[in-house]
């Protein structure tokens, strides 16, 4: 089953779901794929669905009677061949078990087996929480039976909190399910890619407000800012303009999700992280809550995708609290804070009050967060000819010089486990956005750490040290890691996988 026209990316996803439908043995098979909306989910299930053959039905926000008929109605006119009136289902059991007796007649290939295609699975959880119990019924008896023709099941959903839990603990799908698929945004290079931008800088900014959601270049007809002097005009006459889709991006992404009830407090913790708030206390603080009253908030927003917890890579401390999705974190701290002026149609005038915490507060969190992923990747093994372990950000004090390091990118070697005494660290790297080129200074203070850390027996000797430039670096520091083997500057023509000036 060949990838279909009009799928951009999505190579190892869709090698995956065709794996998922060609594994061999008799029986039904269960899937579970989930994601953030505008993924593209539907989209990839509708063209398996057409690919292979079977029944996809998208569930909406409805009651339980309405549900059955929506199912039965696609089940008529695909299976069946007959009008939709004349297929009524009283109840989830009866409606599954006739879907699935008639799918292998809907196979089109010899190889790939039929499937059945439960979309937005989270809006029949509401009415119907029977349903995770009775495909577990029914598969353990497709495989009792040996006899029984191959089918597959796939449930999707948006809901981050409820997809994620399918599988987990004593849930009645856990152990039965053997794919479980989560569509993650585009990369970001990949994003440049899609959206046609070849200017890195144009690239990343819009990256730090959109994120890799395919969906979101749909809903804009304007074509993407050819430099970052449009950028704000662009904004202005998008994201930040209230008759746009997008301008209520967040409120809908936290109703998609039924367990956040209490939409005021948890568009309250986002707005307290998007200040800088990177612990429960400290969110506590802004939002008028004690640090326990938020456990589960947080937790919530953890499961769903709203929220990361970043770790340090070297230290066992407190993990940080940051806001995971571009989109929100741009709505709190650009739009939300001038809301009035916007619904004003003064556009222009908040995008120039706020290009300083646009700057500080997401161009240079969101830096940190891709040099971080780039190290990560295979472009650095590319550059560097060796594969790094674990990445993430450390604090190394310095007695001595009676100060604190707070080191963006740690790599650890290959295998290594995070947060324990014997590590050994292979990359130390520093990436600031700043619009200054990077000096000298920046190097001898990598060299420090290093030496710091080697003084606490932590093996970094032969760590590289990396200065990640948004603007580029000067020409001394240039020649003095052209004259070394152990140091570099990536910028983000090397990051966009151009060649480094």
């Amino acid at each position: 089953m060949e990838r279909p026209d009009g799928v951009f990316d999505r190579e190892q996803e869709w090698s995956d779901l065709v794996r998922f439908l060609t594994v061999p043995g008799p029986g039904m098979r269960l899937g579970v794929v989930y994601g953030r909306r505008r993924q593209g989910k539907s989209f990839l299930l509708r063209r398996l669905v057409k690919a292979a053959g079977g029944l996809y039905m998208m569930a909406v926000e409805e009651e339980r009677r309405l549900a059955l008929e929506r199912f039965a109605s696609a089940a008529a006119q695909t299976l069946f061949g007959i009008p939709a009136s004349n297929l009524v289902f009283d109840t989830w059991e009866d409606a599954l078990r006739s879907v699935i007796a008639a799918l292998p007649r809907a196979a089109r290939h010899a190889g790939p087996a039929p499937v059945l295609v439960i979309d937005e699975l989270p809006h029949i959880l509401k009415h119907s929480p029977e349903l995770p119990s009775l495909l577990q019924l029914l598969y353990d008896e497709s495989r009792e039976d040996g006899s029984a023709p191959p089918i597959r099941v796939i449930v999707c959903g948006s809901a981050l909190s409820v997809m994620s839990e399918l599988l987990s603990g004593a849930k009645a799908l856990r152990g039965r399910a053997m794919l479980d698929l989560c569509l993650q945004p585009f990369s970001f290079t990949d994003t440049a890619t899609y959206w046609g931008i070849d200017d890195p800088t144009v690239a990343f900014q819009l990256h730090a407000v959109l994120g890799g959601t395919p969906g979101y270049r749909d809903l804009i007809a304007d074509p993407p800012p050819e430099s970052v002097d449009e950028l704000g005009q662009w904004l202005a006459g998008n994201v930040l303009d209230p008759s746009h889709a997008l301008f209520d991006e967040t409120d809908y992404l936290l109703r998609e999700d039924p367990r956040i009830t209490d939409r005021a407090l948890y568009q309250s913790v986002l707005t307290a992280i998007s200040r800088g708030a990177t612990t429960p206390t400290k969110i506590g603080s802004i939002v008028g809550r004690s640090a326990q009253a938020l456990a589960h908030p947080l937790d919530v927003l953890v499961k769903a995708g709203f929220v990361v917890r970043v770790e340090d890579i070297l230290l066992q401390r407190r993990a940080q609290l940051r806001l995971a999705d571009p989109i929100v974190r741009f709505q709190h701290a650009v739009s939300s804070p001038r809301l009035a002026m916007l619904e004003d149609r003064r556009a222009d005038e908040v995008w120039q009050a706020s290009e300083q915490t646009f700057s500080s507060g997401i161009l240079g969190p969101h830096f940190e967060h891709l040099a971080r992923v780039w190290t990560a990747s295979r472009a650095a093994v590319d550059m560097f000819g060796e594969q790094f372990g674990p990445v993430g950000p450390t604090i190394v004090n310095d007695a001595h010089g009676r100060t604190r390091h707070e080191l963006d990118v740690v790599a650890l070697a290959d295998g290594q486990v995070p947060r324990t005494s014997r590590a050994t660290i292979r990359l130390l790297g520093e990436a600031k956005h700043s619009h200054q080129r990077r000096t000298i200074a920046d190097l001898a203070r990598l060299e420090r750490i290093r030496d710091v850390l080697d003084e606490r027996d932590i093996d970094a000797r032969q760590a590289r040290l990396v200065i990640f430039a948004r603007n580029g670096a000067e020409s001394d520091l240039r020649a003095a890691c052209d004259s070394r083997a152990d140091a570099s500057v990536v910028d983000l023509q090397a990051m966009y996988g151009a060649t480094s000036g």
